[in-house]
């Protein structure tokens, strides 16, 4: 079994073994094991935080999943990332016969088996989204989205060698490197950052020896800064909104409500009805379009187009966010749902289909159908304006 994916790295007397593996690599998977049952370490650093932890080693861990709370922690986003993410590599890792997560679980396994303790050395899942979606612009944001929603339709024509190839840390980075080419925030965040943690983490970890199971383009990211004094509390700290969206939010908002005010006093009464008409128009009619494209409810869609030409002068509240709530009312998901979820994510008709993720898409499109009706109705209406 090919061993040069297997590090050593001394920290005083203390003897660090990092295995750098391919997520969705059977020989990965084998090569994790049996490094753990001949080095017999004291602990067994894996690339997983809790809540992923939890996902790869409960089965039911789908069916405690709160959607009106999510809906509510405006976190419909991250977890459609998160899921979107998922969906791509369970279908590589279908196609090479191997579970999504199998190295970790094996991992775990034969850690358990020589009585080391298991440590979760990666940074919580949520940090790392937020931190990412909210260093992104807004134009990454578009690009990152439709990147991955095509992911569902299309992938390419990756046979097992290459996935193999994936461990040599040249190619890696060269993948890292293009995809930071298109989305360079999301390199820094989900790579760069975790580096560091998991550098922090794996040093930090008891014992006198330890063996380190992480993604192979961690690896030297994690050699080149492993031992060193690492800020870990800046790289929990979730950045605030952005003030300028906030302000630019606001602003847009009032800007709207001036337009309409300007159309009354300078076009007359009826002049101004006309603007708030385009207004309600629009608005409702795009945020309607994104729930029927994301297969809501009749009611839902209906609510979409009365709440989004308000929302839109508000930005604490989102179309989607009131179209996700009242579709998962309608349509609470079932524990069927929450079963039939990792088989779902698989295909564009399963992530449709499957009302977790029907009300996810549904809270995106609204939004993003709303959002685009605000930029539509805006010269709409400052035709009518007559100074």
């Amino acid at each position: 079994m090919d061993r040069k994916n297997v590090h050593r790295v001394s920290l005083g007397d203390r003897d660090i073994v990092i295995v750098g593996t391919a997520h969705v690599s059977r020989e990965s998977a084998d090569l994790v094991e049996l490094i753990i049952t001949q080095e017999q370490p004291d602990a067994v650093c894996v690339e997983l935080c809790a809540a992923r932890y939890d996902a790869i080693t409960e089965k039911d861990s789908w069916e405690k999943t709160d959607i009106f709370k999510i809906i509510k922690e405006k976190r419909t986003s991250q977890l459609l990332a998160q899921l979107l993410m998922a969906s791509f590599q369970k279908r590589l890792a279908e196609k090479f016969g191997i579970n999504p997560g199998e190295e970790m679980k094996r991992a775990i396994t034969a850690a358990e088996a020589v009585g080391a303790e298991v440590v979760l050395a990666d940074r919580d899942i949520r940090t790392t989204m937020i931190r990412t979606w909210r260093t992104m612009t807004l134009a990454s944001k578009f690009r990152i989205v439709g990147e991955i929603l095509l992911s569902l339709v299309y992938s390419d024509d990756i046979t097992e060698e290459d996935i193999e190839k994936l461990k040599e840390h040249d190619a890696l980075e060269l993948a890292l490197q293009t995809f930071g080419r298109k989305v360079p925030e999301v390199k820094t965040t989900l790579i760069d950052e975790r580096d560091a943690y998991l550098a922090h983490k794996i040093a930090s970890s008891p014992g006198s020896k330890i063996v380190a199971v992480v993604g192979a383009g961690h690896v030297p990211g994690i050699i080149r800064q492993i031992g060193q004094s690492i800020d870990i509390s800046s790289l929990l700290t979730v950045p605030p909104r952005g003030i300028w969206g906030r302000l630019f939010g606001w602003g847009l908002s009032l800007g709207v409500i001036a337009i309409i005010i300007a159309g009354f006093y300078s076009s007359g009464t009826e002049t101004g009805i006309d603007m708030v008409t385009w207004w309600f128009a629009v608005n409702g009619i795009l945020a309607g379009t994104g729930a029927i494209a994301a297969l809501g409810h009749p009611i839902t869609i209906a609510a979409s187009v009365a709440a989004a030409p308000f929302t839109s002068l508000n930005p604490m509240v989102a179309a989607g966010w009131v179209a996700g709530l009242v579709e998962a009312s309608l349509r609470k998901p079932q524990v069927k749902d929450f079963i039939d979820l990792r088989d779902d994510i698989a295909t564009f008709r399963g992530f449709r289909h499957n009302k977790i993720t029907r009300i996810l898409l549904l809270v995106v499109f609204v939004n993003l159908g709303s959002a685009v009706g605000t930029f539509v109705a805006i010269p709409l209406m400052m035709r009518f304006l007559n100074f």
